[in-house]
């Protein structure tokens, strides 16, 4: 339970990052753009809220997001198109 903490976008060494299934809220930190290594990014199952930060983009490297499964509002960032790596894509309905 509880929020991502923002500070953990400075982990600039880190490939991977599984927070799914973890009954996390709160909104997804922007500073996870700073996570400039990660090859998977799996924050599916969980309770957060608000928009997905257009600031993911800059994880040039990512080939798997997961964010089904949440109450996330809005479109998602067109920013995101351009992550030529990413391979596992979010529906339109956000439930990946």
């Amino acid at each position: 339970t509880g929020t991502i903490p923002s500070e953990l976008g400075g982990l600039t060494a880190l490939t991977k990052l599984f927070l799914y299934q973890n009954f996390l809220d709160g909104s997804i930190p922007p500073e996870l753009g700073g996570l400039t290594a990660v090859t998977s990014l799996l924050l599916h199952k969980n309770f957060f809220t608000g928009t997905i930060p257009s600031a993911l983009s800059g994880l040039t490297v990512l080939a798997s997001l997961t964010l089904g499964f949440n109450s996330l509002t809005g479109t998602i960032p067109s920013e995101l198109g351009g992550m030529t790596a990413l391979s596992a894509r979010c529906a339109p309905c956000l439930a990946c």
